[in-house]
């Protein structure tokens, strides 16, 4: 691997873990199964998620901090950051460049999967 990259997977796992930590820089999204949930529950699992950091080759073979399974009240869930174009259309052309990337952070439960 080249340094230009390991340069563009830092920026998009600096990316992705901005949506995942903070909500900014695209969208969140909850399944149905998760919005039908207690709202204590989805704020303990969106707590979870924000807290998450147990990445390692078997979880993000990519490098790129985009899924993770978390387990909250003897539960499992996962969460996935997909990556589009502006329009949400297709891939995004270059997920380590956010002005031409939308984000979308999705948690779900293990029945969405």
């Amino acid at each position: 691997m080249d340094n230009r990259d390991e340069m563009t997977r830092a920026r998009i796992q600096e990316l992705n873990d901005r949506l995942r930590q903070t909500g900014t820089g695209g969208r969140v999204m909850l399944t149905r199964a998760i919005a039908a949930l207690p709202h204590d529950l989805v704020s303990k699992i969106l707590a979870t998620v924000r807290a998450f950091d147990a990445f390692n080759g078997a979880n993000d073979p990519w490098s790129e901090h985009d899924f993770g399974q978390v387990e909250v009240e003897d539960a499992a869930y996962f969460w996935k950051i997909d990556t589009y174009d502006l329009n949400l259309e297709y891939g995004s052309p270059d997920p380590s460049d956010e002005n031409v990337t939308r984000r979308i952070l999705t948690v779900m439960t293990a029945r969405d999967v």
